[in-house]
């Protein structure tokens, strides 16, 4: 089984989740605050709907965003709406992206995301399974990082990992997870800073979720990673 085979089936479990959780607000819970700053639980559900339009864009050849502006108007302008209209944004927007994802194609040609990235078409689900888990855990409705898969937490560790090394804003990293699993990341230079912990925790603080409390640094404070 392919890799874009088996994310989908992780998307497609993952995104009823979603739904299901989401089917459980009501107006209120979906206009209270989140735990991103500054967006409440109805940018979250905005933004997860609109990357699926984006992804749908990316797999089609055509810009994922039209521009940040439109980007970032689109949430806004989303954000408010009655929790009905978000639940059916999330499953209509969530059937186009699989929808898309069901043609014939080329699963190892090159696709482009925001900002110049580039990536294989086969990684496009994966990168939409991390929307849909680290939005849900954001959503602060019962959903944390400790309930995502050993297999998600691990690979979207490397993931991240990926994503800083080399950065030279990065400190060299050993990173080691005290349930499995060892990366390194940052700059590659100089003295290499160890940073232990569980999973869960390990993943929250390289994807901004949290501070870092439950993990060690022999290096005194952990580093300062760049904004995703």
């Amino acid at each position: 089984m392919s890799d874009h085979v088996r994310d989908l089936e992780s998307l497609r479990e993952a995104t009823d989740r979603l739904l299901t959780a989401v089917g459980k607000l009501d107006n209120a819970a979906v206009a209270a605050p989140s735990r991103l700053p500054g967006w409440t639980r109805g940018h979250v559900l905005a933004h997860v709907s609109r990357n699926a339009d984006a992804l749908v864009n990316v797999l089609a050849g055509r810009p994922m965003y039209a521009s940040a502006a439109d980007r970032d108007g689109d949430i806004e302008r989303d954000a408010p709406r009655p929790q009905p209209e978000q639940l059916a944004d999330l499953r209509e927007s969530a059937e186009r992206f699989l929808e898309a994802t069901s043609v014939d194609a080329d699963w190892s040609r090159t696709v482009e995301l925001r900002n110049g990235v580039t990536d294989t078409a086969s990684r496009v689900p994966f990168r939409r399974l991390i929307e849909v888990e680290l939005h849900h855990v954001d959503l602060n409705i019962g959903y944390e990082l400790e309930d995502l898969s050993a297999d998600f937490t691990r690979r979207e560790i490397t993931f991240l990992a990926d994503r800083f090394s080399g950065n030279s804003t990065v400190p060299e990293i050993a990173v080691t997870a005290t349930d499995g699993g060892q990366w390194t990341t940052g700059r590659q230079d100089g003295d290499v800073i160890s940073v232990i912990g569980p999973s869960a925790d390990l993943l929250g603080w390289l994807a901004g979720r949290r501070e870092g409390a439950g993990l060690d640094c022999d290096g005194g404070l952990l580093p300062v990673l760049p904004a995703l």
